[in-house]
């Protein structure tokens, strides 16, 4: 096999993804994006266009293709075991106060835009469309595990069991994945002009998500880093993807399959963790630092991690 061609086709994949952030960091450096801005655009793709880009790459899905139902039972599985493993850890390894932060931080990944990312950028419309079915499961479980995490041992945290359940039936992006799954099961056509103004409308989610990522990124906190961040960053993005993706292939999984599993896997760690910590007065500062380290960290462990896949023939 061809190490050099193995190794350009491992660039194209992460580079345009990463390329999307570094930019954000240059904007919000020089002045042309703010936190006013910010905010806002993450609150535009969260809200809209993110819900339109999944909702029409499910609808033009071949549900007998995407629709997997042993990869989705899979990849939520282990995503589940590995939210026990890191509490175990943090258990061993964490004062009391920062279990919940730790644990979040070091199972809880950017699937919904990095990840996503990655697969339509590896595998496209068959990434799109396995990848937003994935999304819409995991946010669930995200959301939920992370809640109950943070709950059990921050003080500041208020939510119960109701609370937590409004906040997942309101989430767009779940509430995409539900509406486009009847179209997509009874091939409910849609007009060509809704079509093409939804395609114009889904198009900027995923390179507005990116800037906004990188243009929230602080590097000076991480210089002050504690060791914690640091335990978190490696499980997030080396213990757990290769643990999901060694799983994955024990139980058959191959190609373009198990190339998903490892984008999603392998994913930084989610803005909404530092959002979820600071809302219940847990340690934000160390959420901050898990995000920005494993956002780093993962440009050269995705890489890395793609071209071993395809240098074994695993993908």
């Amino acid at each position: 096999m061809d190490l050099l061609a193995v190794f350009s086709h491992t660039l194209q994949v992460t580079l345009p993804v990463f390329a999307m952030v570094f930019l954000g960091i240059v904007f919000k450096r020089i002045g042309w994006i703010d936190a006013h801005f910010i905010s806002m655009a993450s609150a535009l793709v969260f809200r809209a266009t993110m819900p339109t880009l999944i909702f029409l790459s499910i609808v033009r899905a071949d549900l007998d293709v995407a629709l997997q139902p042993g990869l989705i039972v899979y990849f939520l599985g282990f995503s589940v075991l590995s939210f026990f493993l890191a509490w175990g850890w943090s258990i061993w390894r964490c004062p009391h106060a920062e279990r919940g932060v730790f644990t979040q931080g070091a199972f809880r990944g950017n699937c919904g835009i990095v990840g996503l990312a990655l697969a339509a950028n590896q595998y496209g419309d068959y990434g799109l469309s396995l990848g937003s079915i994935l999304v819409g499961g995991i946010i669930i479980v995200y959301n939920v595990l992370s809640a109950i995490i943070l709950a059990y041992y921050s003080a500041g945290a208020r939510s119960g069991i109701g609370a937590i359940l409004k906040h997942i039936a309101k989430n767009p992006l779940i509430l995409g994945v539900l509406l486009a799954i009847p179209f997509a099961y009874f091939h409910i056509d849609l007009p060509a002009w809704l079509l093409t103004s939804g395609d114009y409308f889904g198009a900027m989610s995923l390179p507005l998500a990116l800037v906004c990522i990188g243009g929230t990124l602080s590097f000076t906190s991480v210089k002050q880093s504690s060791g914690l961040a640091l335990d978190a960053s490696l499980w997030k993005v080396v213990w757990l993807p290769l643990l999901g993706v060694l799983g994955a292939f024990a139980l058959g999984y191959r190609g373009r399959e198990l190339g998903i599993l490892f984008l999603f896997f392998g994913s930084p760690g989610a803005a909404a963790s530092f959002v979820m910590a600071k809302a219940v007065h847990a340690n934000a500062k160390l959420a901050a630092n898990i995000i920005v380290i494993t956002t780093v960290a993962s440009l050269f462990t995705l890489s890395a991690g793609v071209f071993i896949l395809k240098l074994v023939g695993w993908i």
